[in-house]
């Protein structure tokens, strides 16, 4: 079984404007409200792909039982918390002649709350997976994705981690089974700017030897680099297409990784679904479809570089 781990979810709120005056009354063109969140998008991306997961996360106030409600709708399996004090944070995104959003912080999670979420995780085996993805709220540990990794360390979970800067670093010692920095974060742990697959290879590979155990590294349009378990390291060009909206891409390429790989036990044919769901998103306005997969699955084209 896929559990999906997100500390600080959203209801993610995008307005489309013509255009934005500062200090007037600006109106929207469309407005749609949808679950945001880096762990519940993996999970709804795997269900798109025909995997059941359980997400589970932290909620709060009329709003994460807004959210409990949409990501059931969605067919979406959640064992969430729901926290005493404070709301879901409500994001909002400005789309239109000018882009930008404003993130909320999020409740404050309190320690009983945090107990019943490590005892959800005491129901873990080997036989599953548990993806930590995105961000941790300024109100927990800074360490808490290490806590949770300890927790079902002794289990033989399998550990894939979604994150950035010293929050992804701090996993490294406990061989996760996955990391996926895009090529500006993995840049960014090393004080590098990376331009070339080539480049991305190198600091992968350097990621694989302090302790992951498969690094991919998604580069946009100029496709995606796995350095692989196996020592190996691959090269994957990006499939044509019109880029809609890129909010879930990287998610999407974690789960078409897993599943991928779920499927075939194959680091190449995981590689090869990882990047082929990470584009159908980009081209759709919404997650991409198994469908959408399948058909840009096709035209994926890999390399072996080593």
């Amino acid at each position: 079984m896929f559990y999906t781990m997100t500390l600080n979810p959203a209801l993610d709120y995008n307005m489309t404007l013509n255009e934005f005056t500062p200090e007037r009354v600006n109106r929207s063109v469309k407005e749609e409200m949808i679950p945001g969140g880096k762990g519940l998008m993996v999970s709804r991306m795997l269900k798109n792909l025909g995997i059941e997961s359980t997400a589970f996360g932290l909620v709060a106030g009329f709003t994460g039982a807004e959210l409990t409600r949409m990501i059931h709708e969605l067919g979406v399996r959640a064992s969430f918390v729901s926290l005493p004090e404070g709301m879901t944070r409500i994001n909002v995104k400005l789309w239109g002649s000018l882009e930008g959003e404003i993130n909320a912080q999020g409740p404050v999670c309190d320690e009983k709350s945090l107990q019943v979420l490590f005892e959800k995780l005491s129901l873990l085996t080997k036989d599953d997976t548990l993806v930590l993805s995105g961000s941790v709220p300024a109100s927990l540990p800074k360490d808490i994705y290490v806590d949770m990794i300890k927790h079902v360390k002794d289990k033989g979970t399998r550990i894939v981690v979604d994150a950035t800067g010293e929050l992804l670093r701090s996993t490294l010692s406990y061989r996760p089974f996955l990391i996926k920095p895009n090529h500006h974060e993995l840049g960014e742990l090393y004080g590098v700017t990376l331009t070339t697959k080539e480049d991305v290879a190198m600091y992968a590979k350097k990621l694989r030897d302090e302790g992951a155990r498969n690094v991919l590294v998604s580069m946009a349009g100029d496709g995606a680099v796995l350095a692989a378990e196996d020592g190996s390291v691959w090269f994957g060009e990006a499939p044509k297409g019109n880029v809609v909206n890129t909010v879930g891409s990287g998610d999407s390429m974690v789960a078409g990784f897993l599943a991928g790989y779920e499927r075939a036990q194959n680091a190449e044919q995981a590689f090869c679904t990882g990047i082929a769901s990470g584009s159908a998103s980009a081209f759709s306005a919404e997650l991409g479809t198994k469908e959408e997969v399948d058909r840009l699955l096709e035209t994926v084209r890999v390399t072996r570089a080593e």
